[in-house]
């Protein structure tokens, strides 16, 4: 059994995350101790623990440790088997961090498999929907990973109550990735989406971005929608000849529209300015589809305490070689 510290580098729940799913993938048994010990609540938390009820659903895993606030887990896989399986957070945790849990080994299965998940699909500290359908997926396509979504509900910290379903396809032929050059811009897209707020908010917000940024009318977008509770985030969209970025900043009270689009706008601004192809969050999610698959490469920004971590817990447990090489200040490129 392969014992996984759960307090190294970042010491979040991305580690235990990457852990189930490459213990599923390889069939390999591992302990993860330490888990989030080092947060303000530490171990498993409610979406960790649905997290963990999927990974044992899906190839029906022994597990131990299996409780609120456990920072040691035992997880022994069995055979990942396809399906339609329905999975619910009951808060407003991220039903996007549960999907990357069971994705990759759910290609890998015989047939094609239905998810269905329930909780949040719009947070902070997470991908959200958007960015899964519009960034995440199509990039996974280049190396023959093929899914297709559907959102029902929007769900937002804290109500939750967000809804959306995924079809997975069996893989039939995998290649590695070559992510390297951006390529041309091709269009832009704002889109403020809010429920339950003053319509103003998201007004301001593209506001901001027609002002600083020189968008167009047609390139902005207010999406008012209806959801369990309150929310808002705004979503920079770059879809250029081999990649489309999402830049996604979530409204938080007391945090004038105008801060949040400053900050979305700062960050897509850096992405832009470096000329790479690969922004922080999908440089981080990229990693395991071409460890599972036939490995590639690809151009980012200077990589993040998540990546780097990322990449040692997947040395450890997948035994290939990941490397981060620097090509000039802001320009890495990341190996597998």
């Amino acid at each position: 059994m392969v014992v996984v510290d759960g307090s190294q580098g970042e010491g979040g729940g991305q580690i235990f995350r990457t852990s189930l799913t490459l213990a599923m993938q390889l069939g390999q048994p591992v302990q993860i101790k330490n888990i989030r010990v080092g947060r303000a609540k530490p171990g498993l938390l409610r979406q960790h623990l649905t997290c963990l009820r999927a990974a044992q659903t899906v190839c029906g895993a022994e597990v131990s440790g299996a409780k609120p606030g456990s920072t040691e887990v035992i997880f022994k896989p069995g055979k990942v088997e396809a399906g339609e399986y329905r999975f619910a957070i009951g808060s407003a945790g991220s039903t996007t961090l549960v999907l990357q849990t069971v994705l990759l080994p759910l290609f890998f299965a015989e047939r094609s498999s239905e998810l269905y998940l329930e909780g949040g699909t719009h947070n902070g500290f997470a991908p959200s929907y958007d960015f899964i359908e519009r960034c995440f997926l199509p990039a996974i396509r280049r190396m023959g990973y093929q899914a297709e979504v559907a959102l029902e509900r929007f769900g937002f910290y804290p109500s939750g109550g967000g809804a959306w379903r995924i079809l997975v396809e069996p893989v039939q032929e995998l290649q590695a990735l070559a992510l390297t050059e951006r390529g041309e811009v091709l269009s832009r897209q704002a889109v403020a989406t809010s429920a339950h707020i003053p319509k103003h908010v998201t007004e301001r917000e593209l506001g901001q971005v027609q002002k600083r940024c020189y968008w167009a009318s047609h390139e902005l977008q207010q999406r008012l929608v209806d959801s369990a509770g309150p929310g808002n985030i705004l979503s920079l969209q770059v879809a250029s000849e081999q990649v489309t970025e999402v830049v996604e900043v979530v409204g938080e009270k007391q945090v004038t529209a105008e801060r949040v689009a400053g900050r979305a706008i700062q960050r897509l601004k850096s992405y832009l300015d470096s000329g790479v192809p690969v922004g922080e969050y999908l440089a981080d999610q990229l990693l395991l589809p071409m460890v599972c698959g036939n490995g590639g490469q690809f151009r980012t920004l200077t990589p993040s305490q998540h990546l780097l971590t990322n990449i040692e817990v997947i040395k450890q447990l997948a035994g290939v070689k990941v490397t981060a090489q620097q090509e000039s200040k802001r320009v890495w490129r990341i190996s597998v």
